[in-house]
């Protein structure tokens, strides 16, 4: 497939169609490396996986060895079709449930605002403050340095990354308890790997002030992610408003001063059915490419789906997927593994970022990734920071005050944003 362009790397978020969140304990080498095959065929240079806690540490001073062979084999069979992967650590908030061991979950009778998948059951128990629980931070501590260890110097690993929507499992107490922990967790990848580090931001961080926000994931993390989807948004246009992308992610970069991947994106079939119907699959690619095009010209540094594929029909009655329905149909494949549409226009605007690459003559393929690594940490020019969309909408704007208000100042900044288009 060849190196990861520089300029803008596409990749996917991962779950097996027929495991989904049960992949590790059930986990089948062959099926992952068919559903690597797809991908690299389709474009895509990058995984994003997850590390379900439950499963890589089922006890706070032990990390599971078996998960970790596991992971190891994901990253071979990653290399040997051309791709990469970003571990997702302390999964963590996933698809409506948050996934947690059950020596993580606190004893309080109050009721967390999403249910808690643990040891087999669903149930609404509070989660440990893991920025500042000692015993947790520990634990945190641990799987990073055997994870980043088990997987020190293999080919196909591209960046770590801190977590997947952190905040809809626990919020830091304050901003320095943010500080803290992105600092020891930072710190203890970095001791043993020199990939770098992010952390999985998404609208509801800019929404709400959630104490761990883009300017202090930027003071440790060597790049920015955001997540958006506009129909889960109620000051979006529309459920297709693909504007509010590259909105959010240039408001990332202007809150915490480093690049931004926008790392998830996508539409359920589920929700396309009901606005077009006879027409889903049709308006999902039309969404994609308008997407893609937007992220782009905004200069967003890269674009990662939401997901690979659909799941299979044993799956649809277990969690995540019987309490949340619309989460069954995210895939850009089907669950029987052929292509949606928009699977093509992924295909299509990866060969055209190949194509403009080759008559670059600032490209470089031998040593490619090294090269991506050394340049991670750097914020974009001053003048190029926003690509031909600019920031005039922030002149005059102080990101000092944003969170005094944050879902005021969002609503108003995108009235602006869209004006100045």
């Amino acid at each position: 497939m060849g190196a990861i362009d520089l300029q803008f790397p596409l990749g996917v978020n991962y779950w097996p169609a027929g495991k989904a969140m049960y992949w590790w304990r059930d986990f089948e080498a062959a099926q992952v490396g068919e559903d690597f095959c797809r991908l690299a065929e389709a474009g895509f240079q990058v995984a994003r996986i997850f590390l379900t806690w439950e499963d890589f540490q089922p006890a706070p001073g032990t990390v599971s060895g078996s998960c970790l062979h596991r992971l190891a084999a994901v990253a071979d069979l990653a290399a040997g079709r051309g791709m990469m992967i970003q571990p997702t650590f302390f999964c963590g908030h996933m698809s409506g449930v948050n996934w947690m061991p059950e020596w993580a979950l606190g004893g309080s009778a109050k009721k967390g605002r999403f249910p808690v998948m643990s040891g087999g059951r669903l149930s609404r128990r509070l989660i440990r403050n893991f920025y500042s629980d000692h015993e947790m931070i520990n634990a945190q501590k641990l799987q990073c340095r055997e994870v980043a260890g088990a997987l020190r110097g293999h080919p196909a690993l591209w960046a770590y990354d801190l977590g997947n929507e952190s905040s809809n499992c626990v919020i830091p107490r304050d901003r320095q308890a943010a500080r803290d922990w992105l600092a020891a967790m930072v710190g203890e990848l970095k001791g043993v790997s020199d990939l770098p580090v992010t952390i999985g931001l998404h609208a509801e961080d800019l929404e709400e002030d959630r104490k761990l926000g883009p300017a202090e994931a930027a003071l440790f993390c060597d790049f920015l992610c955001m997540h958006g989807y506009p129909f889960y948004l109620d000051w979006a246009d529309h459920l297709l408003d693909a504007h509010v992308l590259p909105f959010l992610g240039l408001l990332t970069r202007w809150l915490g001063g480093k690049r931004v991947l926008f790392q998830e994106f996508g539409v359920s079939d589920q929700v396309l059915r009901q606005e077009y119907p006879g027409e889903a699959e049709e308006a999902g690619a039309a969404y994609y490419r308008r997407a893609l095009h937007l992220l782009k010209e905004a200069g967003m540094w890269g674009a990662f789906a939401w997901c690979y594929s659909d799941y299979e029909e044993h799956l649809l009655e277990k969690p995540p997927l019987k309490e949340n329905p619309h989460e069954r149909y995210f895939g850009l494949f089907k669950a029987d593994g052929s292509p949606k549409k928009a699977a093509g226009v992924f295909q299509t605007f990866a060969k055209k970022i190949r194509d403009a690459a080759v008559g670059d003559k600032h490209s470089r393929s031998a040593g490619a990734l090294s090269a991506m690594r050394r340049e991670l940490p750097l914020a974009y020019a001053a003048d190029g920071a926003g690509g031909s969309e600019g920031l005039s909408w922030l002149q005059g704007e102080d990101p000092e005050r944003f969170y005094e208000n944050p879902l005021f100042h969002l609503k108003r900044l995108y009235r602006s944003y869209k004006g100045r288009r």
